[in-house]
């Protein structure tokens, strides 16, 4: 008995272990980036150099899980199409084990640094974490390859405070002093320090700032960046995010908005005054490209798995997102939409794979819209206008499923609430294993006038959604079955007419 009760739980974990390693192709997002294989989580050293886009990103070269982290690598020329490259900075094995944690790369033109042998010489600045030593410092690394490989700087660390929790060095070139500004995270302390090098190698303190907007978490992965306010470049002020996560919260990323003078930031609000770069459960540790021409200030994230298993990869960037400011009634405001480098080719993208609908009106109704091939393989963009009457809800029911009964199974729910003067997305049997916390999560919108603007990117697993011109974010994560690959808009409760809706259908990318 004990010998059939021991092989049947051998065969239960061996089912287990068949049911992990099966490809789930079905939520591989096709228009943001995943690995090839195994895990990635932040987003790194992003660089624009002569048209190309790199991005590294922390990656586990042996695993489907966290660990061994080290440096991928990976190019575009779009942000949509990537090139996966060797593994650029490994993590090392040794008597402290280094692995490579978060960091930014710039380009240094001048030879700052002295490491520099071609025109196009990338220094890294990044996190060594050395778990056996139980400390966290800044280490550089230089690559006159265009990133394809990198040299350790002899006299590393660079920066070293001797402390367990000290990292995610972002580092830019202040013109107005001729320094390099590091903004890096010390992470219990609920800080951020500004530094300056001539060299990229020697690094003094400037000042803190910290203990304000979200302190009950960790702060990590900050980053510093000057933004134009209402598109006009003679009149910027600075931005400081910083990602934070606690018991209360989740995942998140806080702003604030204020001046810097090369040394100090200044914070314009309120010491508690709480801002939100995104709304949803998913969106983390995102940083700017460094280098970009014609004053494009874009950014890109993580978006951090859901409770379901993906394999041969896990882990997935959000769209990149171009950032500006906007005077509201509230005070300034980040207003953050999908990169115009891919705006601008959605039609060439899509392979011309589009539809418009005008003028669908719905009371107590849901219907499914036109042209439902664009949408079967849930690998979509949305561009939609709602008007509903003040006690209405109207929206979309994306990933849907029905019955034979034609009875709904599975969907979630992308909706606007007149009443409360709100945008939710209700998850509805839309994952095999939800937090009850992350079922429906909402926006609250700032003027209710009874009319929105809606853009989602639907990606296999992933939806991203910007409300009223990219006022507010939402990132979040759904893993619908296959088969849930229906569209419907819905009216309830009064009046809602959908004036305009716009589908791209960007499920063939990968076929180009």
């Amino acid at each position: 008995m004990k010998k059939k009760i021991l092989l049947s739980f051998i065969a239960c974990i061996y089912a287990a272990f068949l049911l992990a390693q099966t490809p789930t192709t079905q939520w591989r997002p096709v228009y943001h980036f995943t690995p090839e294989k195994n895990w990635t989580n932040d987003p790194n050293g992003l660089l624009y150099i002569n048209g190309v886009y790199h991005l590294f990103n922390q990656q586990n070269p042996f695993e489907n899980k966290w660990g061994h982290m080290s440096w991928g690598h990976s190019t575009s020329t779009d942000l949509v199409h990537w090139k996966h490259l060797p593994i650029a900075i490994p993590e090392t094995i040794d008597k402290d084990t280094t692995w490579r944690f978060s960091g930014s790369a710039v380009l240094d033109k001048n030879n700052s640094s002295g490491f520099c042998k071609t025109k196009n010489c990338m220094v890294a600045i990044y996190t060594a974490d050395q778990p056996n030593l139980k400390k966290e410092s800044q280490f550089i690394a230089y690559s006159n390859d265009e990133g394809m490989t990198f040299t350790q700087y002899k006299n590393n660390p660079v920066l070293d405070l001797h402390k367990k929790d000290f990292r995610d060095p972002s580092v830019f070139w202040f013109e107005k002093t001729k320094r390099w500004i590091m903004t890096v995270s010390l992470p219990t302390e609920h800080k951020v320090q500004f530094y300056e090098s001539a060299n990229l190698k020697k690094w003094n303190l400037l000042s803190e700032f910290g203990n304000q907007g979200y302190v009950n978490g960790i702060w990590e992965c900050p980053f510093l960046i000057q933004l134009p306010v209402d598109h006009d470049l003679n009149h910027q002020k600075w931005m400081l995010a910083v990602s934070f996560s606690g018991p209360e919260t989740g995942v998140k990323i806080q702003y604030f908005i204020g001046d810097f003078n090369g040394k100090k930031f200044t914070n314009d609000n309120p010491a508690d005054k709480k801002l939100l770069i995104d709304n949803g459960d998913s969106f983390y540790a995102a940083i700017p490209w460094n280098n970009l021409p014609d004053h494009q200030k874009t950014f890109i994230g993580w978006m951090v798995p859901g409770a379901t298993d993906t394999y041969p990869w896990r882990g997935q960037m959000s769209i990149p997102r171009d950032m500006s400011l906007a005077k509201t009634a509230a005070g300034l405001r980040l207003i953050q939409l999908p990169a115009m480098v891919i705006r601008n080719n959605l039609n060439l993208i899509s392979r011309n794979q589009f539809t418009e609908i005008k003028n669908i009106q719905l009371n107590n109704e849901e219907k499914l819209l036109p042209d439902q091939k664009l949408v079967k393989n849930n690998s979509y963009w949305l561009e939609a206008e709602l008007e509903a009457d003040k006690g209405a809800t109207s929206g979309f029911r994306i990933a849907q499923k029905k019955d034979k009964n034609n009875q709904t199974t599975q969907e979630t729910e992308i909706g606007y609430d007149a009443s409360k003067n709100l945008v939710y997305v209700h998850k509805i049997h839309s994952e095999n294993s939800l937090k009850k916390d992350t079922v429906r999560q909402i926006i609250n919108l700032e003027d209710h006038i009874g009319k929105v603007k809606l853009e989602f990117l639907f990606d296999k697993s992933s939806l991203e959604i910007f409300v009223n011109g990219g006022r507010k974010v939402l990132s979040t994560n759904i893993y619908p079955d296959e088969e849930a690959n229906l569209l419907s808009a819905f009216g309830m409760d009064g009046k809602c007419i959908f004036s305009d809706i716009k589908i791209w259908d960007l499920s063939g990318l990968n076929k180009q």
